[in-house]
């Protein structure tokens, strides 16, 4: 990123960021108003890879890049401020658009659209000013009126958009518009993450009257565009050509034409690499690894925070009694799921999100404990229990087969589990966010950003409702959100999450490694912490070039 940090302001956004930050992956999505070069990424602990960046020199332009991507769905769309129903048209938008702020592959926070970004002392305000001659798409200027437009849209009380619950204490008349280039955001309440909600990708700041539904209306800043409509077939492919307008000028895009080509499972994927359909495969099998190394190929690999948990209904039985997801918890041999479910490619969890926080507790191991579980279910008087599991692959691959290893596991402690593998229609259908015992797909996130959007009640993927069963975890998250002070609110947050280590309905029983496999012609991929849109570099294709 050319201007990584710039316009970073000091008070409280300027914090030094330790080696043993650094080591621990702590500041990776250190959240609150701490961010840009007060964001430390994750270090060696953070990414890996075995591809290595050509310099300058070694850049050569132009080439279509094919990238073969999972499934999708014929009903997916490129509106960058409405969910996204598959992980392909998450990395079509993430192409296309841009927000104010970014989140770089190491997880430092810095000006993306924004030069500048100024908070008071409250954490109440939040001016941004954007850099000048910014242009959309289609060639008109990026300016105060647009992002009025956009966060205006996103706010929308009978549309939010998908990053409305980020943008805690915003509403539609705190958006003011100073001047051209300079917008002020005024909060009804302090929210000490919001310049993380400001780089949210569904964030992104798009032009007065977008509407991405008309033909050829989703326009975008990003490095790729849609040259016509027709480029984009749902559940399919997109096609997009090069920018030649985008805003970073010295960091690609190099290639003049990107593919997302969606395939039906990650079989079908690898093939495509393999047999010369596709240059670039997302999000590989464990067990695919050296099938596609002894094929010549290279892999992209990187540690993140995403994470796929088995989600315990707070509010319905058996989940209502918290000795029951206490026992549920201890039933988990979590390196035995991660070797039998995901071929080693994940890294072992304790039931919290949020491991690059710098607030996460650092809580002994939870371990598998069969008798204590089910010391547990006999005092909840579930000695005998039998539950219903709901997963599908379109939550990931892998989802399947760690429910089963669970279904065996939970035998030791005497619980039947039936597993009812559905498809993505039925599953993300009525009874999501209702089902009592089921699976989940999460990216990488800071911890309040988290609890926003899946914790609290009323948070737009309230899926284990713990929320609404603890006053005090609800307490903990508000006051969190409010306080400027880093010490302060990482210490809330390490409570609140202890809280949820201890109660909430969530088994985290590991995060992900993300491994991608490319042409050996392929260059300047890197590893991305964040695992956004399933890829393990972060679906920055801007960064590749065809040697």
């Amino acid at each position: 990123m050319s201007d990584k940090g710039s316009g970073l302001q000091p008070g409280y956004l300027a914090r030094n960021i330790t080696r043993r930050d650094l080591l621990k992956g702590a500041a990776a999505v250190v959240v609150g108003a701490t961010f840009g070069p007060v964001l430390g990424g994750c270090g060696s602990s953070g990414t890996t890879t075995t591809t290595t960046a050509g310099g300058v020199g070694a850049i050569k332009m132009g080439g279509h890049l094919r990238v073969a991507a999972g499934a999708g769905s014929a009903k997916e769309d490129l509106n960058i401020h409405g969910p996204a129903l598959t992980t392909p048209s998450m990395a079509m938008r993430f192409n296309m658009y841009d927000s104010l702020l970014e989140f770089d592959q190491a997880g430092v926070l810095g000006m993306a659209l924004a030069e500048m970004l100024e908070p008071n002392a409250d954490g109440k305000q939040f001016t941004v000013r954007l850099k000048s001659d910014l242009v959309f798409h289609d060639g008109s200027a990026v300016n105060a009126d647009a992002v009025v437009y956009s966060f205006k849209r996103i706010l929308d009380p009978d549309n939010p958009g998908l990053a409305a619950k980020q943008l805690r204490g915003l509403t539609p008349n705190g958006i003011v518009k100073v001047d051209d280039l300079t917008v002020r955001f005024e909060l009804e309440v302090a929210n000490a993450i919001f310049p993380e909600a400001l780089s949210a990708y569904s964030a992104g700041i798009v032009p007065v009257g977008y509407d991405p539904k008309a033909g050829d209306g989703a326009i975008g800043t990003g490095p790729f565009m849609l040259a016509a409509p027709g480029d984009f077939q749902p559940g399919i492919q997109a096609v997009f050509a090069k920018n030649p307008n985008y805003w970073r000028r010295d960091s690609g895009p190099y290639v003049d034409q990107l593919s997302i080509i969606e395939f039906a499972d990650t079989t079908a994927q690898l093939n495509a690499l393999l047999g010369g359909a596709a240059d670039y495969c997302q999000m590989i099998a464990g067990a695919q690894r050296d099938i596609a190394t002894g094929a010549g190929f290279t892999l992209l690999e990187a540690k993140t925070g995403s994470w796929i948990p088995f989600t315990m209904n707070c509010m319905a039985k058996p989940f209502d009694d918290v000795r029951v997801r206490q026992a549920f918890r201890l039933i988990v041999n979590r390196p035995e799921m991660i070797a039998q479910a995901a071929d080693g490619l994940q890294w072992v969890g304790n039931d919290m999100y949020g491991p690059f926080d710098a607030g996460y507790p650092d809580l002994p191991q939870r371990e598998q404990d069969l008798e204590k579980a089910k010391s547990l279910l006999k005092e909840a008087g579930q000695e005998d229990l039998s539950i219903k599991l709901t997963t599908s692959t379109s939550v990931s691959s892998g989802a399947p087969a760690a429910a089963t290893v669970f279904a065996q596991q939970a035998k030791g402690a005497g619980v039947t589990v039936q597993v009812d593998e559905v498809n993505g229609d039925v599953f993300w259908g009525d009874e999501y966010l209702k089902y009592p015992f089921a699976m989940d797909n999460w990216g990488t996130r800071g911890y309040l950003a988290q609890a926003g959007f899946g914790s609290l009640p009323g948070a737009i993927y309230n899926e284990t409702h713990f929320g609404e069963t603890s006053e005090k975890y609800v307490s903990l998250v508000e006051e969190a959100f409010g306080t400027v002070d880093d010490a302060k609110r990482n210490e809330l947050i390490g409570e609140a999450a202890t809280l949820e280590h201890e109660e909430g309905g969530y088994i985290v029983y590991g995060f992900d490694m993300q491994v991608d496999a490319h042409a050996a012609n392929v260059q300047g991929a890197e590893p991305d912490f964040s695992g956004l849109a399933s890829a393990a570099g972060g679906s920055r294709y801007r960064l590749v070039s065809l040697a």
